[in-house]
This record gives C-alpha cells, sequence and structure tokens, in this order.
C-alpha cells in the first residue's frame, strides 16, 4: 500500500471559504459570531471536489491513501479569538470526515488544531486537547497539523519546546498519535507563504528540537517535519556541529527516535539528497498534492507534486527502503492507521 502521509483539503466546496469569510469579518466588525449550522455543503459538492482532484491524481499516479487535513495555509490562526479558532476548526475538521466517510479507504483524518497567538496560547493548547481527542475518538482520525506560529508570519509564541505545548504532547502520547509541524498563512509581506514561511517553520523547529531535552520528557512522542526538512538535509553537517560544539547528544540519537521527515520535495535531486542523509526509517511518503505548486515540470512533463514518479526513477533506493518509504513507515508512525483502515474494511463489509 502506498501512502501519502500529507495532504489538504484544497479544493473544498466555494461555500466554506464564504462562511470563513463570514466568520472573521462579523467578529471583527461586531464582535458577533457566525454558528456553524450556517455552512451547507452537500454530499455531492464533495463528492465532485475529491472526484475530480484528489481522487483523480491518486489513480492516475498510482497512491492508495492519503492522510488529509484541512488546508493549512486556510487554517489562519491570528485571525479572532480562541472561540473563532475553536469553531473554524471543528468546522474544517468536521468536514473533513465527512470526506473520509464518503471515500472509505482513501482517505484517513488529520486535524486542525484551535491554536490562538498571544495571551490565549495556553487556553488555546487546553483546547487543542479537547478538539484532537474528538477527532480521534469519534472521526477515527490518526494524527493532526500543529502550527509553531500562531501568529502567522511573526513567530511571536515560544518555541514548540516551551512547556506551555506540554498538555497537548500528553494527550499525543496518550492517543498514540503523531503530529505534522505546519505552519499556515504568512499576514507579513516579508516572508512568502508557501516557498518561505512553510520551510522557515521545518526549518526552525528542528533547531527548536535540537536545543531541547523534550524528548527525554516525552520519549514516544513523534513529530512529521514536511517538505523534505525545509534546510534540515542540505546542512546535515552544519546541524551535526552545533550539536557537538554545544556538547549535546548525537544529532541521530536526539532527535531521530522521534523525528521524521516527508517526501514534499518537487525535484529529483533535492529527494536524492533527502533520501541519502536521512535515514529511509526516518522518510515518510507524501506529495501535498494539490497545494503549493500546481503546474507541469517543463523538463519532465509531470507535475511538480507527483513525488511518486520522481522516487520511482531514483535508482539508488533499495526496494526495502523504497516499500518502507511508501507505506511501512507511515503504518508505524501513524499506529492507529491501521485500525482505521480496519474499521473501513468492517463498515463496507456490514453495508
Amino acid at each position: 500500500m502506498i501512502i501519502d502521509c500529507h495532504g489538504h483539503f484544497t479544493t473544498a466546496p466555494p461555500a466554506l471559504g464564504k462562511w470563513r469569510e463570514r466568520q472573521i469579518t462579523s467578529f471583527e466588525d461586531s464582535g458577533a459570531r457566525v454558528s456553524a449550522s450556517e455552512l451547507e455543503i452537500s454530499d455531492e459538492e464533495i463528492r465532485a471536489a475529491i472526484e475530480q482532484g484528489q481522487l483523480k491524481l491518486q489513480v492516475e499516479r498510482g497512491t492508495d491513501l492519503t492522510i488529509f487535513s484541512p488546508g493549512a495555509g486556510k487554517m489562519a490562526h491570528h485571525y479572532g479569538d480562541a472561540e473563532t479558532s475553536r469553531v473554524w476548526s471543528q468546522v474544517s475538521n468536521d468536514l473533513i470526515a465527512r470526506v473520509c466517510g464518503l471515500f472509505p479507504g482513501r482517505f484517513i483524518g488529520a486535524c486542525q488544531l484551535p491554536q490562538s497567538p498571544g495571551d490565549a496560547l495556553a487556553e488555546s493548547v487546553r483546547a487543542s486537547v479537547v478538539e484532537l481527542e474528538r477527532c480521534v475518538t469519534e472521526h477515527d482520525f490518526v494524527g493532526c497539523l500543529l502550527n509553531p506560529d500562531p501568529s502567522d508570519g511573526y513567530w511571536q509564541a515560544p518555541p514548540l519546546t516551551d512547556r506551555v505545548y506540554y498538555p497537548l504532547y500528553e494527550k499525543l502520547v496518550e492517543l498514540d498519535v503523531p503530529a505534522m509541524i505546519h505552519v499556515a498563512m504568512s499576514r507579513n509581506s516579508a516572508i512568502q507563504g508557501t516557498c518561505a514561511h512553510y520551510l522557515n517553520g521545518d526549518t526552525s523547529v528542528f533547531m527548536q528540537l535540537c536545543e531541547s531535552d523534550l524528548f527525554q520528557d516525552f520519549p514516544t512522542l513523534r513529530l512529521v517535519i514536511p517538505h523534505g526538512g525545509g534546510a534540515v538535509p542540505y546542512h546535515w553537517g552544519r546541524y551535526r556541529g552545533m550539536m557537538i560544539d554545544r556538547g549535546r547528544p548525537p544529532l541521530e540519537e536526539a532527535l531521530l527516535h522521534n523525528v521524521f521527515f516527508d517526501t514534499c520535495v518537487y525535484h529529483k535531486r533535492g529527494l536524492e539528497l533527502l533520501t541519502d542523509i536521512i535515514p529511509a526509517q526516518n522518510v515518510l511518503f507524501a506529495s501535498e498534492m494539490i497545494g503549493a505548486v500546481r503546474s507541469v515540470d517543463p523538463e519532465t512533463g509531470r507535475r511538480f507534486d507527483d513525488t511518486k514518479a520522481i522516487l520511482d526513477s531514483i535508482d539508488s533506493i533499495t526496494d526495502e527502503d523504497r516499500a518502507a518509504i511508501y507505506g511501512g513507515n507511515a503504518l508505524r508512525v501513524f499506529p492507529r492507521l491501521a485500525a482505521a483502515l480496519q474499521n473501513t474494511k468492517q463498515q463496507e463489509v456490514a453495508q
């Protein structure tokens, strides 16, 4: 089974975006709330969005299953207050649950968390614990997105290793689900979103982890750093040397039992570097389709986010490592995935 660990509902029906606009403007204009019940999206609209989008590409590219989450850029945690974020997260996650229900065996959910910046951060972490548990226990979700910068481009939060996040990590460990580190939009005009803020976020969090003892406190916590780890594989020697300079444990020992990287790297030499530097057991297949880059690479004739085609062209990856990257690692890093798939099969038989 080929498992794409990184997909977003970027093709959600327009009604979702319109509801979100009303939610934001109503609160900004008068402090009024827009009820989740005012959002109306039919199953037919969801089917059309998925069948002509992510499912179509799954079939064309030969992948089997996507771990599916709300659009990351649209999490936009800086809008409104903690209640705004809580309701927006519930609405977004419930829509993902509907996708998974309509396309069993093709999509498994990962949830957005109701994070908030500034003074609301601690409260929002507690709310995130509640929403995570709801999505895992009620919807069979297998992971979540964790935004290291809920100020969306201004980095006003403490590092993810700060104790303010510990209640969330305790719940992740209890539920045995990983978090994918994923920033949202950038409202800072100096930092473009998908090609600067995303990769900055990946790189910054890796460094936060290098400087901390987080995994001594949470030895079974698992974090996925997407987009190939940002700058991390390219500067692996810098990180190793920094750990030695500071008297820290070796990089591999300190982080690689807990930190994993995905393959959302859109050119062959980049993926060759990733799979050469990072041990195969720490690499998970992913494409982020349909996401940051949607065009066709004129050099290959295939879309940039067709990462399976790129990986298939890399001869240096052994068959054993390829099997691990394509699916075995995801089943290990997302241990609830196997049970969720089994539940899906049982429901299909019952029907």
